[in-house]
């Protein structure tokens, strides 16, 4: 058993521009993530999708309907919200100033960068750094970032059947994370996807495998 995942970074948004920490909070396109999900579109418009989803954002749902509406196969599929893919929970630190945070996340680590804490620890650490940190508690540990996105890999075989095609409109981190798991030799712990960044994913029942990472470029293979 094997269903492919498409797996797209949602286009670039106002947050995104400004280098705002953006987990469970949203905000809009810009005209360059507009162009960005179009382009994600002419990507992906060969290929015939069983189904599609988006992690109930404003993000993906513009994205996910820009991808469609381009598809030469089922312009009319409609995605539905499957939030076990949604980015991971910044908690206080929602829509803050991305540099100021992960120094203060960092600070007591001996690390002032997200990048340092990445390569002095992992993606584990940033996660759990940052949930020590919040005054609330509300920032995703890693473990319940991983209990999460475990249980929709496990939706998605229990859902899908052999052979299926899905596109699955997601974000960063949850992308990154996803592949340096799955495999570290592609570099998603140095370098995130672009946005409107296609990662393709075989989903078998006892693995994931992931068949590119981080494709955006007209030549490269969708």
């Amino acid at each position: 058993m094997a269903i492919t995942v498409y797996m797209v970074r949602h286009g670039q948004t106002m947050l995104n521009r400004y280098n705002r920490l953006q987990g469970w909070c949203d905000s809009p396109l810009t005209e360059k993530g507009i162009e960005d999900a179009r382009l994600a579109g002419r990507h992906l418009a060969d290929i015939k999708f069983d189904a599609a989803y988006h992690t109930n954002t404003m993000r993906t749902i513009r994205t996910s309907g820009f991808i469609l509406k381009a598809n030469h196969h089922t312009p009319n599929l409609k995605a539905a919200p499957l939030t076990y893919f949604k980015e991971q929970g910044f908690g206080y630190f929602e829509a803050a100033d991305a540099s100021q945070v992960w120094l203060i996340a960092g600070a007591n680590h001996g690390t002032r960068t997200y990048n340092d804490i990445l390569r002095d620890y992992s993606f584990a650490e940033t996660r759990d750094f940052l949930h020590q940190a919040d005054p609330f508690g509300d920032a995703e540990s890693d473990a319940a970032y991983w209990q999460r996105l475990n249980a929709g890999i496990d939706y998605l075989r229990q859902n899908h059947t052999d052979g299926q095609k899905l596109l699955l409109v997601s974000h960063s981190l949850t992308t990154r994370s996803l592949v340096d798991h799955f495999a570290p030799e592609l570099g998603a712990y140095n370098l995130g996807p672009k946005n409107g960044a296609v990662t393709k994913l075989e989903i078998t029942a006892t693995d994931v495998k992931v068949s590119y990472y981080n494709h955006y470029l007209d030549g490269e293979e969708y």
